[in-house]
């Protein structure tokens, strides 16, 4: 109805009890059927304009911490291990991306009220940290959507966190420390948690695989009190963040120009953290104190510990060979089966599924190639592929180390070369035509010496540790002896092995 301040909102949860009420009708034991409940909720109170700002952040607030147990659960199913083009996948994805979005766009315009003096902003002065807190929040999760579907983000996402530091920073509770959630153990600033958030992105997110995009947040959000973020580079600068150009952070080097805009983000003491984690990590011994947001074991999570050092305390790497801008169709075929097919079939006349990609830049140790959406469905970063220029008669093998996808849908893929040429060999503790259990490999590279050490892709679980094998590659045997795994993938497994004798002819 209408008053003399206007109208007063109909909306079901205009109030904060109807809102208990309405909230005690979400499902309590299907988490992804919950999440789009309240989705739909945040939605409708963020657009009803005639709530009063103090009451639609009252409710926002309910509605977030209602959903915080079912984010949870569905987060974890998501990074359960399945196939990553499932019809599952995408679905719990889209809940996880529209109720990030949904629940950034609100904080963040609870945020703009309170600068523009609705009507119940002054009850919010002493909840602004909160507010900011929430949103970052939010936006780390919106962005952590966009890293594990490799799509770009919306220039608005950099100007929140921007205008999030920006607001802490001019009202001075940069350092305040803030419950995120109640019951929460963890406890936070807001300068800690956007350096976090910020670094993370910045770690190469594009060259990981979802799993350790993951981990990579967690630890980093586990890692973050121990950064400096600020207005002036220290020696231990990382990246910088500018606070009016709503661009994504970029990594810090000596020709970066400091202006009154930047913000840094320094390793500052991550080290004393980094150094002890690793270790027990070695041991193979998650620490209790580092919330992954499920169980997992410490091989996958101290690999991903290992990346985040490796790009926080060592030199950036520069580039060791010229790219040069060229245009090559390449026949490629996907993953280690296909690979071993084409292997011996010189120009792969024959065989299937070998598609055409083109080459935009290419060097001496990897290429990098755009694909139609359709094309790219199923490439993962990790991948590994097959690859044949046209004109050559041999197969080389890379691994797909970058994705990104641009506006159109179109993947931006980076190779990193393995072996320009590969060759099928037969690998058992005997081989021959009468040999039993031999499985084929692809030996990367030219047969060597007695001592020398040399690389073959194998099917995961077929070489044991340990022990002899025999390999019969070009009509002659070799003994050689596994030294260990260099790179594992979904269906492939790269072994490093020892030459210890050539054995004759097959």
């Amino acid at each position: 109805m209408w008053g003399l301040f206007g109208r007063k909102s109909d909306h079901p949860m205009a109030d904060l009890a109807s809102a208990q009420e309405l909230l005690a009708e979400v499902p309590k034991n299907d988490a992804l059927k919950a999440l789009l409940e309240i989705t739909a909720w945040i939605e409708s109170v963020r657009s009803d304009g005639h709530i009063r700002l103090d009451t639609r952040f009252a409710v926002l607030r309910l509605l977030d911490e209602t959903a915080r147990t079912h984010e949870i659960k569905v987060m974890r199913e998501y990074f359960a291990g399945g196939v990553q083009s499932s019809l599952l996948e995408k679905r719990l994805w889209n809940a996880l991306n529209e109720y990030f979005t949904g629940l950034a766009e609100a904080y963040h315009g609870v945020l703009m009220g309170c600068h523009n003096r609705e009507k119940g902003a002054p009850a919010l002065k002493a909840l602004r940290p909160l507010i900011v807190a929430r949103g970052v929040n939010a936006t780390a999760g919106r962005l952590k959507c966009a890293a594990v579907h490799y799509v770009p983000v919306e220039q608005e996402v950099w100007q929140q966190l921007a205008e999030y530091y920006t607001e802490a920073e001019t009202q001075k509770f940069l350092d305040e420390i803030i419950e995120l959630y109640p019951g929460a153990s963890a406890r936070i600033s807001v300068r800690h948690q956007l350096a976090g958030v910020l670094l993370w992105w910045a770690s190469g997110t594009g060259s990981l695989k979802p799993l350790q995009i993951h981990l990579s947040e967690r630890l980093t959000a586990h890692l973050c009190r121990s950064l400096s973020m600020g207005a002036e580079p220290g020696e231990d600068a990382l990246i910088s963040f500018d606070l009016a150009r709503y661009q994504p952070p970029a990594r810090h080097t000596s020709d970066t120009a400091a202006h009154p805009n930047l913000r840094f983000v320094g390793q500052g003491g991550v080290r004393l953290q980094l150094d002890p984690l690793l270790q027990k990590l070695g041991q193979g011994t998650v620490p209790g104190d580092v919330n992954l947001g499920g169980s997992y074991d410490a091989e996958p999570v101290r690999e991903t510990a290992q990346r985040l050092a490796a790009n926080w305390l060592a030199e950036p790497p520069s580039r060791r060979n010229v790219r040069r801008n060229v245009t090559v169709h390449l026949g490629v075929v996907a993953g280690f089966p296909g690979l071993i097919d084409v292997a011996n079939q010189g120009t792969g006349g024959g065989v299937e599924d070998v598609t055409v990609w083109v080459a935009e830049d290419i060097s001496a140790t990897g290429f990098g190639c755009t694909l139609e959406a359709a094309q790219g469905a199923a490439v993962k970063v990790g991948s590994l592929i097959g690859f044949k220029p046209e004109n050559v008669d041999h197969w080389g093998a890379g691994i797909v180390r970058r994705l990104r996808r641009d506006e159109q849908g179109k993947l931006d893929v980076g190779v990193e070369i393995i072996a320009n040429r590969v060759a099928r060999a037969k690998l058992g503790e005997e081989v021959g035509p009468a040999a039993s259990g031999d499985s084929f490999a692809l030996w990367l590279g030219a047969a060597g010496a007695a001592g020398e050490e040399a690389r073959v892709l194998v099917k995961p679980g077929t070489i044991p540790e340990g022990g002899t094998q025999r390999m019969q590659l070009a009509g002659k045997v070799y003994a050689l002896q596994r030294q260990g795994a260099v790179e594992k993938g979904d269906d492939y497994e790269m072994v490093r092995f020892r030459f210890m004798a050539r054995e004759g002819g097959a």
